[in-house]
């Protein structure tokens, strides 16, 4: 008996994968498997703006509280870059949409950045200055 999708994904997805192996397409649960593929892209999609805005936040942080650079944002903003490289790496076809990406994850390190600092979120400027290069190249020096 087939495993139902609402009942145990997990186990269902294994068996969608046997009756692709097995040529076996008219067993497939198609909707489902549909769902599950855009699914992933959106997934890819988030975990590359969630490396953009936390990358975002510790610039602004770096920006705005020089007295506090520490080697832990450092290594923060560093590690992010390499994530998304690698995330960039792994889907090229989102390179196109970095401009957008960029922005949705600003507004997640403008926010992310005013609790963390204990600022008001009008002190950082309402739109990304840094460009995605800038962002990418950025090498905070030693602290």
């Amino acid at each position: 008996m087939p495993t139902h999708y609402d009942q145990d994904a997990y186990a269902w997805a294994l068996e969608q994968a046997a009756l692709l192996r097995a040529g076996k397409l008219d067993q497939i649960d198609i909707e489902h498997v549909a769902e599950e593929i855009e699914s992933m892209g959106k997934s890819e999609r988030r975990a590359l703006i969630s490396q953009l805005a936390r990358l975002l936040m510790h610039l602004l942080k770096w920006d705005h509280q020089p007295e506090r650079r520490s080697r832990s944002w450092r290594l923060s903003i560093e590690d992010a870059q390499a994530k998304v490289e690698r995330l960039l790496e792994d889907n090229p076809s989102l390179k196109a949409a970095i401009p957008e990406l960029m922005a949705k994850a600003y507004e997640d390190a403008r926010r992310a950045a005013a609790i963390e600092t204990d600022m008001e979120p009008s002190n950082f400027p309402g739109e990304c200055l840094y460009s995605f290069e800038e962002a990418m190249t950025f090498a905070p020096e030693e602290c």
